[in-house]
């Protein structure tokens, strides 16, 4: 920033003293911006002002709608985007009725000038200093400052505004995170996602296209803005955007009415869920969309475009768990890059750690990250130091992604940790303790720009600061290294296969008295309620008048709760809040009870034949089951069956193991078929002891090679008996195993700190300990 522009940014914030006492801190940006916005279309307006009024009295007759009349009186503005059609200025507005003449003055600016100080909610700050008899002295104060172009030209204007919205940020720092991103994160944004093309940018006549789709104040637009005109003053950059955020949209479109821009090309409105540049592409993209922000008010506009439209819209590789839509923003950035033939893109995200890793296989997260590393579309990721941001202290990353790699680049990604890189404030802003100066930003730049691995160097940074409250160690834990580091890997690094791993299931059965009785109650949601009103109606005692339950066929009481409807529900109600009202119906109905009964009585008659004993084998159980139903001439229906079988079985892993199929053809252990003697056999899988192997992907080899190399040497040694599942395949490559990615960032950057020696931790105890005597024996004396 220059010093005329930090001179005249200070001379705007001066206003702020007239402001002092009668309005809040965070106010003061909600006032000094629209009005040294409304300065500078003033002086801009002046050299032209007389022409756009004697237009103005030419076409007052004509009955005109407001969008002819506003390309008439453009005409003699020049170049201009904006107009103003009043007599008056700031310096005629006088002192009585000055709330009226600056409304009217307002009114009078054409229609995108005037629509920005509405979403500034202006005529209320208007009223607001009225009433405070402030509006005279602020107007005056103002009305000093020359804001002309030959004063201040475009660029140095756009600095000015771009300090006073940091101020005004700073100032509010509460909610400031939410509109604006700090400007050393945004220097070193924009210079990642810049340098790659700085031999475009310098040459003559060149024209980009810079899009923001969570626009905030601009910032990210003026940077890149600025960034150009350093590199190439005859460049020109159009600017595109959208906010969510109407204020923060006034300010937007404010400054890019200041440097000249289109100012059609910002928008309102929420970028995932109304795109309202759609089609559009672009050469550059920047953004920081809010970290974990939860899509679920628009997630029916998500899905739907998501299904019906895949990849021909913006969310086709899958949509991220509704809690966090971080990775909605990058697909839609994504979506809007020029292709590679068309000159590509590049964009630079900033966000958290969760779009890293969140989500296993087969899921929508790691389905993006998917779709971004097999196109190869992911240059660099660069983890930024903690405490960097306004409204959150937690780590951030920056992503770097491009259509147009060079050579080197391809198949690759680079990973650079400037986690350390970075110095205290003098006083916090916020959550942001820390910030990155210029060197911290050059020595990312140029690991990034010469494309190099770097082995953790150490820094030149001082160690953190620690309170000397409460007892000190004696021997004080060594402080991590402060370091430096790049990375770089192949993008199929990334990925892995999830594989299935199942295990035979073994099984018990045995008829015993304790394990028929359950059968007297429903499985299920009312099982626990069933046994409860057994015990308290079931016997006979007060509460049942004497009417005992019997397992007697002929017993008229059992099961009628007819008389004890009120008392069940009550207490349904209080201890088993979850059954819903058909389940409850259930359990009074006294065709329920029956039915169990029936069922038991069955069993006792089949344990007749069959006996008590504990069986091992539940391969024999269907056969020995249907012979003591022949036997006591029995019927089980599909239903009883089941229920028996779950009520006399359990698992057991000293059992036989429960053979599911016998096969024909050639035995595959590996995927679950035995050879038994002459026979192929493929067992039951028991789900409790189902488990998962992350196997990494190696193009070298087919998938099944990799798959059961890893199988072989990892798993069959601890399992003998397990065996890959081959029906779960991918459903992309329809390959055995669901392919996953995720970037796990820290792992590859964790440095061990081997543990303090024995003696020092026996010297800090002994320390302690001596401690705590004494101040024992001073409780006694």
């Amino acid at each position: 920033m220059t010093q005329t522009s930090n001179n005249l940014a200070s001379e705007s914030w001066a206003i702020a003293d007239l402001l002092r006492g009668d309005f809040r801190q965070s106010q003061y940006g909600r006032i000094i911006l629209p009005f040294c916005l409304l300065r500078r279309l003033e002086c801009v307006l002046a050299p032209t002002k007389e022409k756009v009024l004697v237009e103005y009295e030419k076409i007052q007759g004509m009955n005109l709608p407001e969008e002819a009349q506003e390309k008439m009186l453009l005409r003699p503005t020049g170049d201009l985007k904006f107009f103003n059609t009043s007599k008056m200025d700031l310096a005629k507005l006088g002192e009585v009725g000055i709330k009226a003449n600056l409304e009217s003055y307002i009114q009078s600016f054409s229609k995108d000038a005037r629509e920005i100080f509405e979403y500034f909610n202006f005529a209320e700050f208007i009223g607001q200093l009225n009433d405070a008899n402030l509006l005279y002295k602020v107007v005056q104060k103002v009305r000093t400052i020359d804001l002309s172009p030959k004063a201040v030209s475009n660029h140095d204007m756009g600095l000015v505004f771009e300090e006073l919205i940091r101020r005004f940020a700073e100032s509010s720092n509460d909610t400031a995170g939410e509109h604006f991103t700090p400007r050393d994160i945004v220097r070193l944004t924009t210079a990642l996602v810049f340098m790659e093309d700085d031999e475009a940018l310098t040459r003559p006549g060149i024209v980009r296209t810079i899009y923001d789709p969570t626009a905030g104040t601009g910032g990210f637009l003026s940077s890149g803005m600025e960034y150009v005109h350093e590199l190439n003053p005859r460049a020109k950059m159009v600017a595109f955007g959208q906010e969510l955020n109407p204020e923060s949209y006034a300010i937007c479109k404010a400054d890019m009415l200041i440097k000249g821009q289109e100012v059609g090309n910002i928008k309102l409105g929420n970028t995932l869920s109304n795109d309202q540049l759609h089609g559009i592409k672009f050469s550059y993209m920047l953004s920081n969309p809010p970290f974990g922000v939860d899509w679920k008010k628009i997630e029916q506009d998500i899905v739907a475009e998501h299904m019906q439209k895949g990849y021909d819209g913006r969310f086709g590789p899958g949509l991220p768990r509704v809690s966090d839509g971080s990775l909605l923003f990058l697909l839609h950035l994504i979506s809007k890059m020029h292709d590679a033939s068309a000159g590509g893109a590049r964009i630079g995200i900033i966000l958290n750690g969760s779009p890293l890793f969140t989500g296993g296989a087969g899921s929508g997260e790691s389905e993006i990250r998917r779709y971004i590393l097999e196109a190869d579309l992911l240059e660099a990721i660069v983890a930024l130091p903690t405490d960097m941001f306004y409204n959150t202290g937690i780590a951030t990353y920056v992503w770097i992604l491009s259509n147009k790699k060079a050579a080197e680049r391809k198949g690759k990604v680079q990973l650079i940790n400037g986690s350390n890189l970075c110095g205290k404030m003098r006083k916090s802003l916020g959550s942001k303790r820390n910030v990155m100066d210029d060197d911290d930003i050059a020595t990312i730049t140029r690991c990034f720009g010469n494309y190099e691995v770097v082995d953790a160097r150490a820094l030149d940074k001082p160690a953190e600061q620690k309170g000397n409250r409460g007892r000190q160690s004696v021997t004080s834990k060594t402080e991590a290294p402060k370091t430096f580091a790049s990375k770089i890997f192949q993008t199929h690094e990334f990925g892995y296969r999830r594989i299935t791993i199942e295990r035979p299931l073994r099984m018990s059965w045995q008829f015993s008295d304790e394990r028929l009785a359950a059968l007297r109650f429903e499985p299920g949601a009312v099982n626990a309620a069933m046994q409860w009103a057994y015990a308290w109606f079931g016997v006979e005692d007060s509460a049942n008048s004497g009417h005992t339950w019997s397992d007697d066929l002929a017993c008229p009481y059992y099961g009628d709760l007819h008389a004890h409807e009120d008392t069940i529900r009550r207490y349904v109600k209080i201890h088993f809040p979850d059954l819903k009202e058909k389940q409850i119906k259930d359990l009074l109905d006294r065709d329920t009870w029956l039915a169990q009964k029936r069922l038991l009585l069955k069993a006792r008659q089949l344990q007749q034949a069959i006996g008590s004993a504990q069986h091992d084998d539940m391969n024999t159980f269907d056969d020995v089951l249907a012979d003591a139903c022949k036997a006591q001439e029995i019927t089980l229906d599909a239903k009883e069956k089941k229920q028996l079988t779950d009520a006399v079985s359990w698992k057991n892993p000293e059992a036989e193991k429960v053979i599911k199929k016998i096969h024909k053809g050639k035995a595959d252990p590996l995927y679950g078929l035995f050879a038994v003697g002459r026979k192929v056999i493929e067992y039951k899988a028991d789900s409790d002891l189902r488990d998962f192997e992350n196997v990494a992907l190696d193009p070298s080899k087919t998938v099944n090679e990799v798959n059961e190399a890893y199988f072989i040497k990892e798993v069959l040694p601890h399992v003998p008996d397990a065996w890959i599942d081959g029906s779960k395949k991918d459903e992309k490559d329809q390959q055995i195993g669901i392919v996953g990615y995720e970037i796990p960032f820290n792992r590859h950057f964790y440095q061990y700190q081997p543990p303090r020696e024995l003696a020092e931790i026996d010297a800090d105890l002994d320390a302690v300990s001596a401690e705590i005597m004494k101040l024992l024996q001073e409780v006694h004396s």
